[in-house]
């Protein structure tokens, strides 16, 4: 765990304790780590990669929660190992991840002796319930073209370039493949994007960005 930054301020006492309290795990692309239902075995911290907490509506659709990126952790799966519930969604491995995954008694005893997992257990709840309550402010206010214009804007990389099918834009908006494929042709027949199999290209951020204003 000497990934992470927190590590470092900790006590040696607990920094010999999470050393030997953890494991580390590798998941491929497309792997589930987690399925809704299963006993959390202990904190989920992101080492490389990128992990998606999703749900899924009574027809089947796919909605995401949240993204846990490299150096975050899971909140519902500490939520579940401080209240001993079931996990209630599902996670999958957005891309080749590095997962450490610290066990559930090694956890709480950190939490009540460590000040620097206080502060991070703290700190990400707190940062899960920003990220919710503006996720559930887009789909209350915003149209779906303008959801999917924001978040084109959000996840494309530096060149504009977003590396996701439409199935999985969809399944991250909460939505079908067909409403973003229409919505996509749209854009592209505005020269906003550029589509090709399995990518999309940004051409005109700028005219995203007025759509994306509510």
């Amino acid at each position: 765990m000497r990934d992470f930054s927190f590590f470092r301020q900790m006590t040696p006492s607990g920094q010999d304790i999470l050393s030997r309290g953890h494991s580390r795990h590798l998941f491929t692309k497309g792997a589930v780590p987690v399925n809704k239902g299963q006993s959390v075995s202990g904190a989920y911290f992101v080492l490389s990669g990128q992990l998606r907490v999703f749900t899924l509506s009574p027809a089947g659709r796919e909605a995401t929660l949240y993204q846990i990126a490299p150096g975050e952790t899971c909140v519902l799966a500490l939520n579940c190992l401080f209240n001993d519930l079931l996990y209630p969604a599902w996670v999958q491995a957005e891309d080749v991840s590095e997962v450490a995954v610290v066990g559930g008694a090694t956890y709480r005893t950190l939490f009540e002796t460590e000040k620097p997992i206080q502060q991070l257990t703290v700190k990400a709840l707190s940062t899960i319930v920003f990220r919710l309550m503006d996720e559930l402010e887009q789909i209350h206010s915003c149209r779906l073209d303008q959801r999917l214009a924001q978040f084109l804007l959000r996840h494309a990389n530096a060149t504009g370039c977003l590396a996701m099918t439409q199935q999985e834009i969809a399944g991250h908006m909460g939505t079908t493949r067909e409403v973003v494929a229409r919505l996509m042709a749209d854009f592209a027949a505005k020269a906003w994007v550029e589509t090709t199999r399995g990518r999309v290209n940004v051409l005109d951020p700028a005219a995203l960005t007025r759509l994306a204003v509510p």
